[in-house]
């Protein structure tokens, strides 16, 4: 499988923003780990970080039939990015939501998710491993579709 790992606004300084809520890993061992972990699995993930809504609209129109699947924090887009809920409508490549933090247990404007309705589902407050678990997701899904034909 190929995926597309989208991460939102300042989720390029993991490690520095707040590591007692993100963890003191780093994006660049983030997007390693998960490269390791899809080749293990036969697969490959790119990584894509942007700050600006619409780069992440653009990139998640250009996975379509590029991509088998998106795993995508959209950080603080998830609260009220329209743009990437229509985008991710738009195209036919699946998506997992993942945060690394619980934001069922933080301030009440992240409780919602106006992204998470586009997606296949939503990971929350298992830290990194969140990306991971999304990753085997995908890829368990694909071997029981193998395994039905």
């Amino acid at each position: 499988m190929k995926f597309l790992v989208i991460n939102g606004p300042n989720l390029n300084l993991l490690g520095q923003r707040e590591p007692g809520i993100y963890g003191s890993e780093n994006y660049e061992s983030l997007c390693a780990h998960l490269k390791e972990f899809a080749a293990a699995h036969g697969s490959t993930v790119d990584c894509f970080q942007s700050n600006h809504e619409g780069a992440i609209v653009d990139a998640i129109q250009a996975a379509n039939g590029v991509y088998d699947a998106i795993v995508m924090n959209p950080g603080a887009y998830t609260h009220y990015s329209v743009a990437i809920l229509d985008a991710l409508k738009a195209v036919s490549v699946p998506c997992i939501e993942v945060h690394i933090s619980n934001i069922h247990q933080r301030e009440e404007f992240r409780h919602k998710s106006v992204t998470a309705p586009a997606c296949v589902g939503q990971i929350c407050g298992l830290g990194l491993y969140g990306y991971e678990a999304a990753l085997g997701y995908f890829l368990s899904e694909r071997e029981s579709n193998q395994r039905e034909l």
